[in-house]
């Protein structure tokens, strides 16, 4: 299945702790870049949500945000002060002021100190577990929206490779008639400048002349080409590099068309062969 680079999905989650939701995106990239934006509390799930995602993905810049919200029983629920801690924090202080005469002790300031101020521990790991599974979901939903961009991508390309093969056989259906008309444009010109060549000399140079002009193997080799992309669009794996590198090899073999044609409709195919080609590898650059 033909998966593009270039996806979004979201999932969100309500529970009586609060809510959580998993935002995914991603553009095209040669490799896999995760770049993940999670809330203080729970930095820790951070090698976990990484290593999930390039379990499951190959390429792609990705950004994977998590976004949380405590629920209301939280959020309303008691404070606790650790008195102890709060006086021996007083006391540093008012030494410091003593011992230095100067500087003020501000109350906020003590309170900020950490565990002088405390909300009743939340759990976590419970918490977490249900937003890693909220996670498996989110990915769930962002390759299948994938594979659905992949579907139109492939579907693009298909179209394409139907263009360039009957660009091929417009070429070959064309060939023997350009080498008679070379032919017979070699003979008038030896007939113009009244050079007279026996017959083996003649098929000779006619023979050498359809060799520069021959493009058999070309069309064949593009043939080769077109059967493999259509092979490689049915494996189910990534197969984006893949494609790239027979973007390479179709653009070899149309530059050399190109290069030999002698005939404006062989020179007007070989564009069009380049103008498809381009077109798929636009596609492709876009393909996981």
């Amino acid at each position: 299945m033909i998966s593009s680079m270039t996806a979004y999905a979201r999932k969100e989650l309500n529970q009586p702790w609060g809510n959580a939701s998993w935002e995914m995106r991603s553009v095209n990239q040669r490799y896999l870049e995760t770049y993940t934006r999670l809330p203080e509390q729970f930095r820790s799930l951070e090698p976990l949500v990484r290593e999930r995602l390039r379990k499951r993905l190959t390429r792609g810049k990705i950004e994977c945000t998590l976004r949380f919200e405590l629920g209301s029983e939280l959020q309303h629920q008691e404070l606790s002060l650790n008195k102890d801690l709060a006086k021996q924090i007083l006391n540093a202080a008012n030494w410091v002021q003593t011992e230095y005469k100067s500087g003020e002790i501000n109350p906020i300031d003590v309170l900020r100190w950490p565990g002088v101020l405390s909300a009743k521990e939340q759990n976590l790991d419970t918490i977490s577990q249900e937003i890693l599974v909220l996670l498996e979901s989110a990915i769930d939903e962002f390759i299948t929206v994938r594979e659905r961009e992949g579907k139109a991508l492939c579907d693009h390309i298909v179209l394409r490779l139907e263009g360039i093969a009957q660009q091929v056989d417009k070429i070959r259906q064309a060939m023997p008639q350009i080498l008679e008309w070379q032919k017979e444009r070699l003979k008038a010109k030896l007939d113009e400048a009244n050079i007279e060549l026996d017959n083996s000399r003649l098929e000779q140079e006619i023979v050498l002349m359809a060799q520069r002009i021959d493009v058999a193997e070309e069309l064949d080799r593009l043939m080769t080409h077109v059967k493999e992309t259509y092979s490689i669009l049915k494996k189910n794996e990534a197969v984006g590099r893949r494609l790239d590198f027979m973007m390479q090899e179709f653009n070899r073999e149309s530059n050399t068309i190109a290069s030999k044609s002698i005939n404006a409709d062989v020179t007007a195919s070989a564009i069009e062969l380049k103008v498809l080609i381009e077109q798929i590898r636009e596609q492709v650059q876009n393909i996981e």
